[in-house]
C-alpha cells in the first residue's frame, strides 16, 4: 500500500507492525501454530481428539466505532470481540489473522492500533498468524481460530426446560458509556472513568467458557443486547424462557441512572461482551464455585421453559412480580441490527 502521503508501503506496514511482533509471540511459546506470517498460508497443528472453533468479526468505521476513535482501544476490542465468541463455545484461542484497510499508513496510528492489538493477544496467548492489508476506508476483520475437545463445545442449540439462566458479570456500561459520549446523558469525569472500559476495552471471558464446558446446556456472548441474543440461545433450542428484570445485574454507575434506563441499557444496551449461558439448576453450586475462582459475578436471571407457541417467547417480569405486556416487552426484545 504506497500513497504520497506515506513512505509506507504494505509490506512496510506488516513487517513493522505486526510480523515482527507475531514472531517474537510465537519465538516464545509457538502452541499450536507451525508456521505464521510469511507464507500463502499459516499452518496450526491439531490434535486428533480436538475441533477447530473458527470466527470472524468486522468493525467498520462510523458504524462500529468513532473514526476518532482511540487506535489502541480499538486494536484491543477488534481481537477482544473475536476472544469473546471463541469464549462462548469454551474455546482456547489458538491464533487469529487480519484484515486491515486503512485510508492511509499513518505510522503513529499504526503503532498504537498494534499495542492494543498485541497487549490482548500476548494476555489470551492468541498469536497472529496472517492476514492483509490495503488502502480504503478503515476497516478491520479478524478471524480467531480456537480449540475445543471433541463434542464439547457449547452450542446455542441445547437449552433445556427447567434449566436456568446465568449471565456474568453485569451489563449495560458500555450502552451508558456510548449514551455519555453522544452526550444523550451527563456521567461526572470520574464515573464514565469507571466504566468507559467496558465499550472501549471488553474483557473476553474465556476462562470462564473453558470452565462451563462440562456444565453448561447451551452459551453466547452478549454482544447486540442481552434479550435479543437470549433470543437466539431460545431459537435454536426451540424454548420460551422467563426472566426477571430486577435480577439483571448492574453495575453501581448504572444504579445511580434512573429505572428506565437501568432496565432498557442492561436488557438490550448491547456492547457487553459477558457470556449468557444455561445449565441445569442442580449446577448451581458449581457455578458458584467456577464463579468464585474466577472472581466473576455470575448471576442467575430467570429459567428456560417450554415453548407455547410456533416461536420462542420471552416472558418479561418486572420489579413489581407482574408480567410485562406485550408492548413493554418488545422495546427491551430489540437487539442491534447491522443493516438497520
Amino acid at each position: 500500500m504506497q500513497s504520497q502521503s506515506s513512505p509506507l508501503g504494505e509490506f512496510d506496514v506488516i513487517q513493522r507492525f505486526f510480523k515482527t511482533q507475531s514472531e517474537a509471540m510465537l519465538a516464545a511459546n509457538p502452541g499450536s501454530v507451525t508456521l505464521g506470517i510469511g507464507d500463502d498460508c499459516a499452518l496450526l497443528k491439531t490434535d486428533p481428539h480436538e475441533e477447530i472453533a473458527i470466527t470472524s468479526d468486522m468493525l467498520v468505521s462510523g458504524r462500529h466505532f468513532f473514526e476518532d476513535a482511540n487506535p489502541e482501544w480499538l486494536g484491543w476490542k477488534a481481537l477482544a470481540v473475536n476472544l469473546s465468541d471463541l469464549a462462548a463455545m469454551g474455546a482456547k484461542p489458538l491464533g487469529f489473522t487480519l484484515a486491515l484497510a486503512l485510508p492511509k499508513a499513518d505510522p503513529s496510528w499504526l503503532k498504537a492500533f498494534s499495542k492494543g492489538l498485541f497487549a490482548i493477544a500476548n494476555q489470551y496467548s492468541c498469536p497472529l498468524i496472517g492476514g492483509d492489508t490495503t488502502a480504503g476506508p478503515l476497516n478491520i476483520c479478524i478471524t480467531a481460530f480456537g480449540s475445543i475437545p471433541k463434542e464439547k463445545a457449547i452450542q446455542r442449540s441445547g437449552a433445556l426446560k427447567d434449566d436456568g439462566i446465568w449471565i456474568s458479570g453485569t451489563v449495560g456500561d458500555a450502552r451508558l458509556t456510548l449514551a455519555a459520549l453522544r452526550h444523550e446523558i451527563t456521567l461526572s469525569k470520574s464515573d464514565l472513568a469507571l466504566i468507559e472500559s467496558r465499550m472501549h476495552q471488553p474483557t473476553p471471558r474465556v476462562e470462564l467458557g473453558i470452565a462451563l464446558r462440562e456444565i453448561a446446556s447451551s452459551a453466547l456472548d452478549i454482544s447486540d443486547g442481552l434479550l435479543g441474543d437470549l433470543r437466539h440461545i431460545l431459537k435454536q433450542s426451540n424454548k420460551d424462557a422467563e426472566v426477571f428484570l430486577n435480577r439483571i445485574p448492574k453495575s453501581p454507575t448504572l444504579l445511580k441512572q434512573s429505572a428506565d434506563i437501568q432496565t432498557q441499557y442492561a436488557a438490550c444496551g448491547g456492547d457487553d461482551y459477558e457470556l449468557c449461558f444455561t445449565a441445569p439448576t442442580s449446577q448451581r453450586e458449581a457455578i458458584a464455585k467456577i464463579g468464585a475462582n474466577l472472581n466473576l459475578p455470575l448471576t442467575q436471571i430467570g429459567s428456560v421453559k417450554s415453548m407455547q407457541n410456533s416461536a420462542p417467547e420471552i416472558r418479561l417480569i418486572n420489579h413489581a412480580g407482574a408480567t410485562l405486556n406485550q408492548l413493554e416487552a418488545n422495546a427491551l426484545l430489540q437487539s442491534f441490527d447491522h443493516f438497520a
